[in-house]
């Protein structure tokens, strides 16, 4: 009798255990200027590696990072901003939102390991990875033109190197 019980207990609990799904941290605080926001990772669908959300900065902040490096400069960092715009081939890299309407950073995935929704734009989105000044080729320029469905006529256009604010990231989430 005991053993059966025993066994019927177990069972519950294994089968309990099996139909949870298991969940990231779901939850995170962050605090800035005595303001704290919360982040709920469970609304967010991840891409890449896991984001542990902590010391995460606003556009504004990444602005003012970009704005203190030079070409070659690199830092890692996590933020969260706004999809501007994203390749609509594969989804294989994107523009995201900086502090004014003139400024955009261009995000690259490690290892072209994962990519995004094609339907991403306007997404709110969290990066986590390492944050680039650098001078972009007229040929890479162009191909990325290419790859935005920009006309013959406008890809023509792009005649000069271009200093770009990029971000090579190692993980994306976006909000579901």
């Amino acid at each position: 009798m005991k053993r059966n019980l025993f066994l019927i207990t177990f069972s519950a609990l294994l089968i309990s255990a099996c139909s949870k799904e298991s969940k990231k941290e779901v939850t995170t605080h962050v605090e800035k200027e005595n303001v704290v926001e919360v982040v709920d990772a469970s609304t967010y669908e991840s891409f890449g590696e896991e984001i542990v959300i902590d010391n995460l900065l606003t556009s504004e902040e990444m602005q003012a990072k970009y704005d203190k490096m030079s070409i070659g400069d690199s830092t890692a960092v996590t933020f969260r901003t706004t999809v501007n715009e994203v390749c609509q081939k594969k989804g294989c890299w994107m523009k995201i939102d900086l502090k004014d309407a003139d400024s955009e950073a261009f995000v690259r995935f490690k290892d072209y390991a994962f990519f995004v929704p094609k339907d991403a734009q306007g997404a709110d989105a969290i990066l986590k990875g390492m944050a680039y000044k650098e001078e972009t080729s007229v040929a890479e320029l162009q191909h990325y033109a290419q790859d935005a469905g920009k006309s013959k006529e406008e890809i023509a256009l792009i005649t000069e190197p271009k200093v770009e604010y990029t971000f090579l990231a190692d993980g994306v989430l976006l909000k579901k």
